[in-house]
């Protein structure tokens, strides 16, 4: 994510649980400062006074101005074999957070949102792997990807009471959709995890075109720098064959690209007050 209020980039390493931060100098990101979380590490976003939000393996953490971290609570309970994964704000500044399963598990996790207070209410309870999350420039549209199923779903979303419609199928892909971030015409730019690429559709989820990257697992995308006409992409190394290594050695790294569209500033994290030390079933069982 594009912190604009300091002019940054914020990106995590998952398996490394690193959260990075790095400035734009043209169309090089270079690192300023990185913090392991010792476990990994989904998403992180930022408050305006520079606080991070991140989350961990399966519990919430700060990272206050000054570096310092601290733990909040979890929020996968009991055993279930899960973590979390991709998160954003929406409008009003609560965070939503996906999990993905360990092992086989698959079709039980969860996309949540915690409020102000602490809350917890879950949007979906039914997912393959909850992925990236975006919102309509308006942000009275959520979109949200299941990555195992091959779909990226569409609900209305009400920023001031954090109400929700019933969820629409809105593309259906041939490869698995990983990250994604909308433009400030309403186009979603998704990364496809296999496929090099990141590709962008139109609000009414025609197929406006693909850039192509030089490493087969794409993993989330993000509009950067002043203008916000920068596209950053990251990418992984994990999951490829020895060969696949050898034919993209630059699998891994981050990318810029110049495409003709610029994005929405993102939504910053309002903060919360006092959090209960962990988030437990009766708050986890609370539906918009």
């Amino acid at each position: 994510m594009w912190d604009g209020d300091r002019d940054r980039l914020l990106w995590v390493d998952i398996n490394a649980g690193a959260v990075h931060s790095g400035q734009l100098a043209g169309q090089r990101v270079n690192e300023t400062s990185v913090i392991h979380l010792g476990e990994t590490v989904g998403a992180v976003v930022c408050a305006r006074d520079g606080e991070l939000l991140v989350a961990g393996a399966r519990r919430l953490y700060r990272i206050s101005p000054g570096g310092i971290v601290s733990p909040g609570p979890s929020v996968i309970a009991g055993a279930a074999a899960s973590r979390l994964n991709d998160g954003v704000c929406d409008p009003a500044g609560r965070f939503l957070v996906g999990s993905l399963g360990l092992g086989e598990r698959a079709g039980h996790e969860v996309l949540v949102r915690i409020g102000h207070d602490g809350s917890v209410v879950v949007i979906d309870d039914d997912l393959g792997m909850s992925n990236g999350l975006a919102f309509a420039p308006g942000g009275d549209v959520l979109y949200s990807i299941d990555t195992i199923a091959k779909i990226v779903w569409t609900r209305a979303y009400s920023p001031a009471t954090g109400a929700v419609g019933r969820r629409e199928a809105f593309l259906r892909l041939d490869v698995p959709p990983d990250g994604m971030c909308v433009d400030d015409q309403g186009n979603l730019w998704i990364a496809m995890w296999g496929a090099g690429e990141v590709r962008c559709y139109s609000p009414s989820a025609a197929h406006r075109g693909a850039i192509e990257v030089p490493a087969p697992n794409t993993t989330s995308v993000a509009f950067i720098g002043p203008a916000l006409d920068t596209l950053l992409i990251t990418t992984a190394a994990e999951q490829l064959t020895d060969a696949q290594r050898a034919g993209f050695p630059d699998s891994g790294r981050l990318f810029t690209a110049r495409v003709d569209a610029r994005g929405c500033p993102v939504a910053a994290w309002a903060g919360s007050g006092a959090w209960p030390e962990r988030f437990d079933d009766a708050r986890m069982a609370t539906r918009p």
